[in-house]
Order: C-alpha cells, then sequence, then structure tokens
C-alpha cells in the first residue's frame, strides 16, 4: 500500500465505502461486477481499488482476529506478520503478570500486540520505520492509550519499562532468510534485549543456535498451528524456566517447561500420542513422556505410545486399531474390507506425500479412520487408529 491509497482509504468517503462494501461482499461475490458497480457511482478507480483490497484483507484478518477484524485496517505484510489476538493476549498477560506498566512495541507493524497491550491497561509506544505501516497502527490504536511514533526501532527515543520486537521478516513478498538482513537484524535486537525486560517475537522455525542462552526460550502453539518462538529476557523471564511449551486452545493454555531430553523407544502400545508442534520444538518429549508414562515410538521420531489413554492439550491422542506394513496394495485391501472410506492421514519420518497415498488407496466406505506412516522400532509402518 503506498501513501496515495492510504490517504483515499482514511477520507470520509474511503471509510464509509469500505464500511458498505464489507456489508455487500463475500467470499463468493463477483469482484469484477462489484469494481463496475462502484465505478458506475462516480467512485473514483483508484478509491474503489483500495476499498477492495482493503475488504478483502479484512475477511483474511478474521482468521487471526475474528469480528475485530471489522474495526482495523492491514496491509499485506502486516496481516501476514501480525500476531494472533489469543497469543497477543498471552503477550501481554505475561507483561502485567511481570508488574510492567508501560511498553515500548519496536516494530508495531499494524499494532496487533500494541492492541494486547493497551487493552490491558499498559502505557504502549509503538514505533515503526514504515510510513504507511505507522499510519495505519495508529489507526488502529485511535481508540487506546498508545501512542505511534514513525522512526527506527532502535534509534527512536522511548521511555518504557519493557521492550517487545518482533523484527520484520520480509521485504515486500521476499521472505529474508538471513537473521542479518530482518529489520531490526536479529543481532541488534537481542543487544538492546540484554539490557532490558523484554520479549522477542520469532518464527517457530528458528534456528535454536542463534538463541541467547541468558534468556527463556518459549514455543506456541495456537490452536492446532505452532505460530511463533519468544525470547523472553529481564523480569519477564522466569527464573529456573529455560526452555517452554505453550498450547492455546479454546477451553485455555496449558504449558510445558523443562529440560531439552529424548524419552527412550518401546514397544507400541495401545496408544499413541502426537506432541503438540510448540513441545516438539522446544524438545520437551521426554518431559512430556514422563507426564504420559509413554515412550517414543523409535529413535529419533516424535510420536509416543502407552498402554494408558491420558488426556491433555499437550498431545492428540489415537487409540491403535492394527499395525500393517507400508505396502500400498496390502493397505488398500484392508481399508475396503473395513469401509474405510474418511481417512486422516498423518506422518513422521517416511517419505509419504499424504495426498497421493489417499488418492492411491481409492478408498470407499462410511467408516472413519486416522492412517498413521512412521517408523516403529526402527522399521517402517502404517498404523491405523481411532481419535477417542
Amino acid at each position: 500500500m503506498d501513501p496515495e491509497e492510504l490517504r483515499l482509504l482514511l477520507s470520509k468517503d474511503g471509510l464509509a465505502l469500505l464500511e458498505r462494501v464489507e456489508v455487500e461482499l463475500d467470499d463468493r461475490s463477483d469482484v469484477v461486477q462489484a469494481v463496475s458497480r462502484l465505478r458506475a457511482e462516480g467512485h473514483a478507480p483508484a478509491l474503489v481499488a483500495a476499498v477492495l483490497s482493503q475488504a478483502k484483507l479484512r475477511r483474511r484478518a478474521r482468521a487471526k482476529f475474528g469480528e475485530f477484524a471489522t474495526e482495523l485496517l492491514f496491509t499485506e505484510a502486516g496481516l501476514e506478520q501480525a500476531t494472533r489476538l489469543r497469543v497477543a493476549a498471552h503477550h501481554a498477560g505475561r507483561m502485567r503478570r511481570a508488574g510492567i506498566v508501560s511498553v515500548a512495541d519496536l516494530g508495531c507493524g499494524i499494532g496487533a500486540d500494541s492492541l494486547a497491550f493497551a487493552t490491558l491497561g499498559l502505557e504502549v509506544t509503538a514505533v515503526d520505520r514504515d510510513e504507511v505501516t505507522a499510519a495505519i497502527a495508529a489507526f488502529n490504536l485511535a481508540a487506546w492509550h498508545a501512542t505511534v511514533i514513525h522512526g527506527d526501532a532502535l534509534e527512536a527515543s522511548v521511555d518504557a519499562e519493557a521492550l517487545w520486537f518482533d523484527p520484520a521478516r520480509r521485504d515486500g513478498a521476499r521472505r529474508l532468510s538471513d537473521p542479518g538482513d530482518w529489520s531490526p537484524s536479529l543481532d541488534a535486537v537481542f543487544a538492546r534485549a540484554a539490557a532490558h525486560s523484554s520479549g522477542v517475537k520469532l518464527a517457530p522455525g528458528i534456528d535454536r543456535a542463534l538463541l541467547p542462552m541468558d534468556a527463556e526460550h518459549q514455543w506456541v502453539t495456537d490452536g492446532l498451528e505452532t505460530v511463533e518462538a519468544v525470547v523472553w529476557t529481564g523480569a519477564l523471564a522466569r527464573g529456573g524456566v529455560a526452555r517452554s511449551a505453550l498450547v492455546l486452545g479454546d477451553d485455555g493454555a496449558a504449558e510445558l517447561a523443562g529440560d531439552a531430553s529424548h524419552p527412550e523407544p518401546g514397544p507400541l502400545g495401545e496408544w499413541l500420542f502426537e506432541p503438540a508442534g510448540a513441545v516438539i520444538r522446544a524438545e520437551l518429549i521426554g518431559a512430556l513422556a514422563e507426564q504420559l508414562s509413554a515412550t517414543s515410538v523409535s529413535d529419533g521420531i516424535a510420536y509416543l505410545t502407552g498402554d494408558a489413554y491420558v488426556e491433555t492439550p499437550l498431545a492428540q491422542a489415537f487409540r491403535v486399531r492394527e499395525t500393517l506394513p507400508l505396502d500400498e496394495r496390502r493397505l488398500a485391501k484392508r481399508l475396503r474390507e473395513l469401509g474405510i472410506g474418511d481417512l486422516e492421514i498423518k506422518k513422521r519420518g517416511a517419505d509419504v506425500d499424504p495426498a497421493t497415498l489417499r488418492k492411491r488407496l481409492k478408498l470407499k466406505g462410511d467408516e472413519r479412520a486416522t492412517l498413521i506412516v512412521t517408523r516403529v522400532g526402527g522399521r517402517h509402518r502404517a498404523i491405523l487408529a481411532d481419535r477417542p
């Protein structure tokens, strides 16, 4: 989005037209017809384009912001990197529990985390180096006690008890793989965070070797998707916690902390457990195995197994029906015998494409099951299972 497009969008006519378009359009609407109709009404082509683009972004934003998306403005890159509302609330909650009353969001993007901070009553200073992005953050934060600054995240003069960083990992549509190219660079962020109570949001696949040792490292799964890693420093890091896994769901939050460990392999039991992505990323599979009285199905495989069902938000459970050789013909024959036409396919440690395998199996029937393709005791197997 360029400054002129934003100016049109923020005009009285632009915001009114955006509100109207959101009501009239849905995912099935003919956008070409909408453009023609709006232009026939006398709206300028540039305004029509800006409004329709923003309406599309708001529809996509519902996955992260729910109904709040209709009150916010977005850019493509800003929405891509914006923190989900439920996850941002967790960040804000940790700030409050640590006794923080003011926070500087350095590299605020469209202001998702700043919104969560402000909602909990924290005094917020939000900084972004991109003029359009900073203006959008100002719009999104207008109803809250927040100050937005257009400037460099590391050079802006701010006075806050805690700092929050979410370094930009994209240059337009291009993803930046080198942390030195991020804005701000990762080394510069960690240098600043070492001297202040800080939270640094990173992609969940971040190389652990890049993370500072004297900090808490936390991975977060929201629903079934692992969405981030956060490095907490100073007063925001909990004493004695080096790494943790947080799983957020509709029923609340569950957390696991401990040292990195992997369980010993054991025989396949009646139940198979798939740890949440945050548990796997945090290398806390061994700690979870202790909670579940479980073992690993094979060396280097994240699936756990045991004979007792344990309900936990930290893992998905599957009851094992039978174990079959990884042979497509035998699998197809057995699935036909069981009348399984609805098959969920999961895999770990096996070179299998679930979509291709499902097509080749030529499923028929009304029954449902889960097929887990993995290694058991070092050998490839197909485990037929059911969710409880």
